[in-house]
């Protein structure tokens, strides 16, 4: 339930943006013309690896909040932000420094040739790439405010940010090409604004008193910043593949067509961008849900994450791509007017490009749940495979035999011949052909707790909460735990999950329910109770009222004698309370 809800939201989030990238192409097509199309496509490649930059940030937070929230430190969750502002600010300069000192030099090595009068196409290349950049710090700071929004279940307000983004994009590239005529440098110009503006909608819930995230300079810290780093490394990876693609793609288009295959592909790929939000929104969920679940070496939800996801986003991505087969004439006569050839190359490209998208989407999910659960060489490797490994050779052998008609099925071989990779990849590891959720999971034989030492218990009324604490009591009698740690468990969570129930589930229209895990190790025993009402620390809220007398709030008081450690965080818009009692 929760991953369907987030997904929705983070696919919507995800087409508003590609929406920006829709309405650069359709602006630069129809007014500018296939030779500023053709520079659009040509800087690609280093849009790409900056764009990878930012998405590594954003997704390096998501793998470390993960574990922060996993383990219920809202303090690790603060070192997270202040250090991830500083990362942006800092890569963002030297960004900004490298394409001013190097534009020249830049659009030689895209393809596009030495700017000058007789170049118009490295002109426009130049003139894009210079008004993009200087919108490079807002772009971090919309980025890696994204996490940090998804992990507060602050949903409408992720929306609402990307959405005036786009709205702020479109009018900005319209004034760019009917009053300003400011050109390719207007259209790079427009993204940088729409991301101030992103920024701006988004910033006010971080001046929250009440917000987890908070900027606090003695908690920024290199090691943290190492692990960002490398909690993000497998998408700048696959990224910096991307762009290998991207240019290889370009380079075969040249070869076998010219520029005007450069400008079809352009649009088909943005029209890709819109439909793999599918991929995106699913796989940056998958990532967080796996992060938290595998930081709580929760094994039967990471099963059920593996499974929703499969079928939830194959179900979206199998509608889709029907719908562009019947719709791409219409789509692709938004972009070019009159242009016959090119919108002939772009219809058949689309329909078979988005083909490979069914594929594509199902590695994407596996691949950010394989991050999430720390196995960063096949993310990896995945990603070379994707790109690189199979997909420039299959091009370049198709386009050999059908022009351009192979570059097409050359794209849509590699992609399903990657997703078949990942099964053989699962069957080595599991020593045996299996679909199964288990051998997909990739989960060790010895990660967690066995199911014979967890207890997991769904709260939906107040008959199922009083009914909790004597099934916590038959199970821990069953694991011999003793009469004394047995009661202690039994009380501590009735206190909580009846209080819950009692203020919690209130009328409201929205259907509440808790969840309750109790895992038995050998030193200890760990209470995890999850639920969907309005935020409520206990901790907090029994530093507030410490002082009181000591017969008030009697029941925050007894729970807080009988633990040895107890968490509170609100992650994915759930209160998640974490107690621990020794053995």
């Amino acid at each position: 339930m929760v991953f369907r809800r987030m997904t929705a939201t983070q696919i919507m989030s995800a087409v508003t943006v590609t929406i920006c990238l829709l309405v650069d192409s359709l602006v630069i097509g129809r007014y500018l013309g296939v030779d500023a199309m053709s520079a659009y496509g040509l800087a690609n490649p280093l849009i790409i690896i900056f764009n990878a930059l930012g998405t590594m940030t954003s997704c390096g937070v998501q793998v470390y909040l993960g574990k922060a929230m996993g383990k219920g430190d809202a303090e690790d969750c603060r070192r997270c932000f202040s250090t991830s502002l500083v990362m942006s600010i800092a890569i963002s300069a030297i960004w900004m420094l490298f394409i001013f000192a190097a534009t020249g030099p830049i659009c030689v090595m895209l393809g596009a040739g030495s700017p000058g009068a007789g170049n118009q196409v490295a002109a426009m290349t130049d003139d894009y790439l210079r008004g993009y950049i200087l919108g490079a710090p807002f772009f971090f700071m919309s980025q890696i405010m994204v996490p940090y929004l998804q992990s507060m279940g602050k949903r409408k307000l992720t929306v609402a940010s990307v959405a005036a983004m786009t709205a702020a994009d479109i009018i900005f590239d319209l004034l760019c090409v009917y009053a300003l005529d400011a050109g390719m440098f207007g259209i790079g110009l427009s993204s940088g604004i729409s991301y101030f503006v992103a920024t701006l909608v988004g910033i006010g819930f971080f001046m929250n008193k009440d917000c987890t995230f908070k900027f606090e300079k003695d908690l920024v810290s290199a090691k943290t910043m190492k692990e960002i780093a490398y909690g993000g490394n497998p998408v700048l990876v696959n990224q910096a593949f991307f762009m290998i693609r991207v240019y290889a793609l370009n380079r075969i288009l040249l070869a076998v067509t010219g520029t005007v295959a450069v400008a079809a592909i352009s649009v088909i790929s943005t029209i890709g961008s819109i439909i793999f939000s599918i991929g995106l929104g699913a796989g940056s969920i998958a990532l967080m849900l796996a992060s938290i679940f595998y930081s709580e070496e929760d094994r039967s939800s990471l099963y059920d994450l593996i499974n929703v996801m499969s079928l939830y986003s194959l179900k979206l991505i199998v509608i889709v791509v029907l719908f562009v087969q019947i719709a791409a004439p219409s789509i692709i006569d938004l972009f070019f007017d009159g242009s016959a050839e090119v919108t002939a190359i772009a219809i058949t490209g689309l329909r078979l490009y988005s083909i490979s998208l069914i594929a594509c989407v199902l590695t994407t999910v596996y691949k950010n749940y394989y991050q999430g659960i720390r196995i960063m060489k096949l993310t990896n490797v995945l990603s070379f495979v994707n790109n690189v490994g199979i997909l420039i050779p299959a091009v370049w052998v198709f386009s050999k035999m059908f022009g351009l008609l192979g570059v097409w099925i050359g794209i849509i071989v590699s992609e399903f011949a990657t997703l078949a990779f990942i099964c053989v990849v699962v069957w080595i590891k599991f020593g045996k052909v299996s679909f199964t959720t288990e051998a997909f999971s990739m989960l060790g034989p010895d990660f967690g707790a066995s199911k014979k030492d967890v207890l997991e218990l769904t709260i939906t009324d107040m008959d199922t909460a009083l009914a909790a604490p004597q099934t916590i009591g038959e199970f821990c009698t069953k694991k011999g735990l003793g009469d004394r740690l047995s009661m202690l468990l039994s009380l501590c969570v009735e206190e909580i999950i009846v209080n819950t129930v009692k203020y919690g589930f209130t009328d409201d229209k929205q259907k509440h329910s808790a969840e309750i895990r109790l895992v038995v190790h050998d030193e200890k025993c760990i209470v995890r109770i999850r639920d969907n009402c309005i935020g409520f620390d206990p901790t907090k809220y029994f530093e507030l009222h410490e002082s009181d007398s000591p017969t008030s709030h009697i029941g925050i008081r007894m729970v807080m004698k009988m633990v040895n450690e107890i968490d509170y965080i609100n992650s994915l818009g759930l209160n998640n309370l974490y107690m621990s009692i020794n053995r």
